[in-house]
């Protein structure tokens, strides 16, 4: 006889209770998701514990480029937190409930505010190479959504409010870091694609009639996901291109972290300062 596949909430009580085992009594209370070329903040934790996804019950492992795929928790600016040093996607053939387990997952462990950062493209042509970019609101064009089926909703009830899912108070924050470090910033609505191709010109066209400011392959199921728990989040890309097409962009995975390097001193700087200041 089989053994019937246990259910979305039991991985998830498995998977952060393996962590708290690990964690010993240690609690974090924000939660980070760094993206392509970011990763790197989480080398700047003090009294680091390091968990490889692979050894984490149910949880997916990461293959993009940059991606270390292991969770990092420890103190920065005198708090716990958790951070993703890389992410889940769709187009390495995960679904979108394994791309938002670990943000379920974490949320399970006390996390309340989550911060996700990623690379994105610029589609507005006022937004420079190298600007970061605070999320006031997404387009999710990825065609999924984490939380249909019949086992989220034993999670949390499956009909929700999206507005203001970026947290104005955070935003605020965020900008204000920005502004006093002398970080270029800009604020605007992302728009997530599955990939991993980047878009076509056309398409491009198409996204900023809509009014999106900046595109990319991420983010949008783990913001759904955390708001589905209640979480409160803050959105930031890293502007690595512009998209394809805009002054005869043509996006590459090289370009993206290069841009990332250059801009890491600033991006630590900037989520440390958040971070002291949630």
């Amino acid at each position: 006889m089989e053994m019937q596949e246990k259910a979305l909430v039991e991985k998830l009580d498995e998977a952060a209770g393996y962590l708290r085992g690990i964690l010993g009594g240690i609690e974090p209370e924000i939660g980070l998701i760094l993206g392509s070329g970011l990763g790197p903040f989480a080398e700047t934790l003090e009294d680091a514990i390091f968990v490889p996804y692979a050894d984490v019950p149910f949880m997916k492992t990461s293959s993009a480029t940059s991606h270390v795929g292991r969770f990092v928790i420890g103190r920065s600016e005198g708090k716990w937190v958790i951070c993703m040093q890389g992410r889940l996607h769709g187009y390495e053939g995960y679904s979108s409930q394994d791309v938002a387990f670990p943000v379920w997952m974490m949320h399970k462990l006390g996390v309340d505010t989550i911060i996700v950062t990623n690379a994105a493209g610029a589609i507005n042509e006022n937004y420079s190479v190298g600007d970061f970019c605070i999320m006031s609101d997404h387009i999710n064009f990825t065609g999924r959504n984490p939380v249909a089926g019949m086992e989220p909703d034993q999670i949390a009830f499956r009909f929700f409010s999206m507005l203001d899912a970026y947290d104005r108070e955070l935003r605020k924050i965020a900008k204000d870091e920005a502004i006093s470090f002398g970080i270029p910033v800009q604020e605007g609505v992302y728009l997530g694609l599955l990939g991993p191709s980047f878009e076509t010109p056309a398409e491009i066209r198409a996204f900023r009639s809509w009014g999106a400011d900046t595109v990319a392959m991420s983010v949008c199921e783990e913001v759904i996901a955390a708001r589905h728990v209640g979480m409160r989040v803050l959105g930031m890309s890293l502007c690595s291109n512009m998209a394809c097409g805009v002054d005869g962009a043509s996006p590459n995975d090289v370009e993206v972290l290069e841009v990332a390097e250059q801009r890491s001193h600033d991006f630590v700087l900037l989520m440390q300062a958040i971070i002291k200041r949630i």
